[in-house]
């Protein structure tokens, strides 16, 4: 395998590997779906507008939420069993080895939950034509997600000044303090729950590839 598959050094090759991903693949088939059937339901209405905005709103603090209390969850033992959810061990492995690639995505296992909840939940909530807007906006946000966390991990260095401050606060996170930098493919959780600051204030973390816990993970 040559290395810029392994990984890429530029935008193409990035892309190219994105879309041979698993997650990503299944994320643009349920995004095309699901903005496909909103066009087709028609009857828009301003509520179409505040779903879309009430989600980019809550997106940074759901993102942040899940990377602090769910891909750092710390196992224990209870009554003699070990309490380590698979993908927080997963995460653990990226940390170990932030540059393997093919341990990057989502597992799919997490969407056997969160797809069959995402489809109950917004018509529990909302008419079906706007119950699909939410639907098809958290699939993109989702599927925008993954390409970020992607490319900060790849040799390419984005150009733009966004995805520029994502790719350094994210290795920043990998490579400095672990407890920083908790965004992704935004930094607004981070400013507003106080672990986004200035690099020279924060300590390097001796824990930064372990997330403090010693387990081997099979690597």
């Amino acid at each position: 395998m040559s290395s810029a598959v392994e990984n890429p050094a530029t935008l193409r090759d990035t892309f190219a590997f994105f879309a041979r991903g698993t997650s990503p693949r299944l994320l643009m088939a349920l995004s095309a779906v699901t903005v496909g059937a909103r066009v087709t339901l028609g009857a828009w209405s301003l509520q179409d507008l505040w779903i879309v905005l009430g989600i980019l709103a809550a997106w940074p603090f759901v993102e942040w939420l899940i990377h602090v209390f769910v891909l750092h969850f710390k196992p224990f033992d209870l009554f003699g069993r070990r309490i380590d959810p698979y993908v927080a061990a997963k995460h653990r492995r990226h940390h170990r080895d932030p540059w393997r690639l093919d341990i990057l995505f989502i597992p799919l296992r997490s969407f056997v939950v969160s797809i069959p909840l995402t489809f109950l939940m917004w018509p529990a909530l909302f008419d079906l034509p706007q119950a699909f807007t939410g639907i098809a906006f958290v699939m993109l946000m989702t599927l925008h997600y993954e390409w970020v966390h992607l490319l900060v991990h790849t040799r390419y260095v984005p150009k733009t000044s966004f995805y520029h401050r994502m790719w350094k606060n994210h290795r920043l996170h990998h490579c400095k303090n672990e407890n920083y930098w908790m965004g992704v493919s935004t930094q607004l959780g981070d400013r507003v729950l106080g672990t986004y600051a200035d690099t020279k204030a924060v300590p390097t973390s001796p824990t930064c590839r372990t997330l403090g816990q010693e387990d081997t993970l099979g690597v």
